[in-house]
């Protein structure tokens, strides 16, 4: 199953994302935060990118998903250097991406289709 990553610049925003698009998609599905710095500062680290991606995957592949900036920066500058194209950046909005993300990633779609999903999440309209 596709497994998934949330970048953000705030460890609590991340952790409270992979908590709410857990409940979404249930049990099966592999998601874990990056977010913050070491020490609790805000920001994003190559190291916590890193590893999480490292824990996300089970083999079918991972998206990550980020929130501002320095955050895709990061996860970019990760990928330059590590995974050899198994994981997918998705220019997706962060809450609403990663929910759509989580459930079709239940549905065991594939890592495309996982980040297509996300990025589509970007025109859902609210009202």
């Amino acid at each position: 199953m596709v497994g998934l990553v949330l970048v953000s610049h705030s460890e609590d925003i991340a952790k409270g994302l992979v908590e709410l698009a857990g409940q979404m998609a249930g049990p099966d599905v592999v998601i874990h935060a990056a977010g913050g710095l070491p020490g609790g500062g805000l920001g994003t680290d190559d190291d916590r990118v890193r590893d999480a991606i490292r824990h996300a995957d089970s083999g079918d592949g991972v998206v990550v998903i980020g929130d501002l900036g320095s955050a895709i920066l990061t996860v970019r500058h990760v990928l330059e250097r590590n995974f050899n194209g198994r994981v997918l950046l998705a220019d997706a909005p962060l809450v609403e991406g990663a929910v759509s993300a989580a459930v079709i990633a239940s549905t065991g779609a594939d890592v495309h289709d996982v980040a297509r999903a996300a990025e589509e999440a970007r025109g859902a309209n609210k009202l």
